[in-house]
C-alpha cells in the first residue's frame, strides 16, 4: 500500500512531529471527507510499500525522512515551488529557502526522489505569461541536474478557489482571470522548452482537456517512480482520483481545512481562519490529525 501524506494539507511543513509519532505507533487515523466515517492506516513498514509526501516547506521535516529512509521505505516528495508574489502564497518559503531544501533531499536520496510542482498555474495581474516564463525559467536553472520532472496544472477553478481569489484580489489591488485554452496552451507549451533545456520532463497533472504535443499526463501517485528508487518492483494499480488522472492507489492520511499557509488559489482550503483555529488546536498525540 502507498501512502499518501498529503494532498490534502502540507503535513511536513505543519504536522511533522504528528506524522512522526504516528509512524512510531504504526497507525494513523483517517476521517473520510465524504461520509465522515473514521477509519485506521496502517504506516507499519512491513504494510507500507511507499510514502508520497506533498509539501512546500521540507525543511523540518528532514529527519523525518530520515527515519523512513533507514527502514528501506521508498518516498517520492512533491515538492511545490511557484515563487509568487505574497498576496497569492501569504506564508509560503521563499524560493530560494525551497529550492536549497529540494537540494539537499537530491544529494541524500537521489534526484528521482523530489519532484518540482509549478502548480497551480494562476492568471493574475501579478502573475502574467512573461512573469510565468521568468520566473519558471529561472527556478529551473537553480534546480538543473537536481531532479527529472516538473509537474504543472492550471488552476481550476473551484467555488471556494473563486472566492478566495476575489477576495484577495479585492486586498491585494489585483484582478485575476481564466484565459481561453489557447493561452494555456501557449504559456504552457514555452514552459515545456524551458524544462526541456534544464533536463526536466514536464507533466501536466490531470488536465487532458489543455492538450499540449510534448507534455504527458503526470502520475504524482508513481508506482513505477518508487520502484526506481526502492531498486524492486512496487506494486499498485492505477486508481485516479479524477477523470485524467493516472495515479497509482493510495491511501492519503491527511484532512481538509488544516493548513495555515494562506494560498488563495489552494482547493484543500475553503476558509483560512478555519484551518488557522485547526492547526491551533491540533494535539501530535492524537491519532487523528
Amino acid at each position: 500500500m502507498i501512502v499518501s501524506a498529503s494532498y490534502r494539507t502540507d503535513i511536513p511543513a505543519f504536522y511533522g512531529d504528528w506524522f512522526r509519532k504516528r509512524y512510531e505507533t504504526g497507525r494513523v487515523s483517517v476521517r473520510n471527507p465524504y461520509n465522515n466515517a473514521l477509519y485506521d492506516v496502517s504506516l507499519r513498514k512491513e504494510d507500507v510499500s511507499g510514502f508520497v509526501f506533498w509539501k512546500k516547506n521540507a525543511k523540518r521535516f528532514l529527519n523525518a525522512l530520515e527515519i523512513v529512509s533507514k527502514d528501506a521505505i521508498p518516498f517520492v516528495v512533491q515538492h511545490s515551488i511557484t515563487g509568487y508574489p505574497t498576496v497569492l502564497e501569504r506564508s509560503a518559503p521563499g524560493a530560494e529557502d525551497a529550492i536549497a531544501t529540494i537540494r539537499e533531499i537530491a544529494r541524500r536520496y537521489g534526484s528521482r526522489v523530489p519532484v518540482w510542482r509549478y502548480d497551480p498555474v494562476v492568471f493574475t495581474e501579478v502573475t502574467p505569461n512573461d512573469r510565468h516564463i521568468a520566473n519558471f525559467s529561472s527556478l529551473a536553472s537553480q534546480m538543473d541536474g537536481y531532479i527529472d520532472e516538473v509537474v504543472v496544472s492550471v488552476a481550476q477553478i473551484y467555488r471556494k478557489t473563486r472566492r478566495n481569489l476575489d477576495k484577495a484580489s479585492k486586498v491585494g489591488g489585483f484582478a485575476w482571470f481564466d484565459p481561453p485554452v489557447e493561452e494555456k496552451q501557449s504559456l504552457l507549451g514555452a514552459l515545456l522548452d524551458i524544462a526541456a533545456k534544464h533536463g526536466m520532463t514536464l507533466t501536466i497533472c490531470s488536465q487532458p482537456d489543455i492538450p499540449v504535443p510534448g507534455i504527458a499526463p503526470a502520475r504524482c501517485i508513481d508506482a513505477d517512480r518508487l520502484s526506481d528508487i526502492a531498486a524492486k518492483p512496487v506494486a499498485a494499480r492505477q486508481k485516479g482520483n479524477r477523470p485524467g488522472c493516472l495515479c497509482a492507489e493510495s491511501r492519503d492520511i491527511g484532512t481538509y481545512d488544516t493548513c495555515p499557509m494562506g494560498c488563495v488559489y489552494c482547493y484543500a482550503v475553503s476558509d483560512r481562519p478555519r484551518a488557522q483555529a485547526r492547526h491551533r488546536a491540533h494535539n501530535p498525540e492524537n491519532p487523528e490529525l
